[in-house]
C-alpha cells in the first residue's frame, strides 16, 4: 500500500533481509509494549492494539524476532529500491520471519510513503486486506519496522500465531 498520491497499494498477504539470525533476547516478549522498537514503530503497535480492542481482539505482544524481520525487510526495500512482500532474492515474508528465529509466521502488511504512524495505520485500516490482517483475532504477536527510502518511509508489520 502506498500513500495517497502514489501508486495503488497491493493487498496484504502474509510480504531480503540483508542478514539472518536470531534477534537479541531470543524472542523476548513485551505485552502490548514497544519491545525496544523506535517511537514510530511503538506507536504503530499501540494503534494496532487499539483497533484490535475495538473489534474485541486481544492485544498483540511484541516479539523481537518479528521486529528484526520487519526492520530487515523495510531496510532491504529502502536500500534496494523496491516495494514488495517478496524480497529481491525471492524470500517470502514467512521465510524472513523464520530466518529471524520466529517459528510461526502469520501475515505481513507493508506500506510506503506515509510519514507518521497514524497515517500508515489509517491507510492500512482503509484497505480490506490490510485491515483483515490487523483484525485477525487469532494472531498473537507483532513486529514493526520502519526505514527511510527515496520515496518516503517504508513500513513493515509482521504478525505471528504465537
Amino acid at each position: 500500500m502506498r500513500a495517497p498520491g502514489g501508486a495503488a497499494g497491493k493487498p496484504s498477504g502474509p510480504g531480503t533481509p540483508p542478514e539472518t539470525g536470531r534477534a537479541p533476547g531470543d524472542g523476548a516478549r513485551s505485552p502490548g509494549g514497544s519491545g525496544g522498537s523506535s517511537g514510530a514503530e511503538a506507536a504503530v503497535v499501540s494503534l494496532t492494539n487499539a483497533e484490535r480492542a475495538k473489534a474485541g481482539c486481544e492485544p498483540l505482544h511484541v516479539d523481537q524476532r518479528l521486529v528484526t524481520a520487519a526492520r530487515r525487510h523495510s531496510a532491504d526495500m529502502a536500500a534496494n529500491g523496491y516495494f514488495d512482500h517478496t524480497s529481491r532474492n525471492g524470500d517470502s515474508p514467512w521465510k524472513r520471519m523464520e530466518d529471524a528465529g520466529y517459528p510461526s509466521p502469520g501475515a505481513e502488511n507493508i506500506a510506503k510513503g506515509y510519514s507518521t504512524a497514524a497515517a500508515v495505520m489509517k491507510g492500512w485500516m482503509d484497505s480490506p486486506g490490510h485491515r483483515a490482517n490487523i483484525l485477525n483475532c487469532d494472531l498473537r504477536a507483532i513486529g514493526v519496522g520502519k526505514a527511510s527510502g527515496p520515496g518516503g518511509p517504508l513500513w513493515t508489520q509482521d504478525f505471528g500465531w504465537k
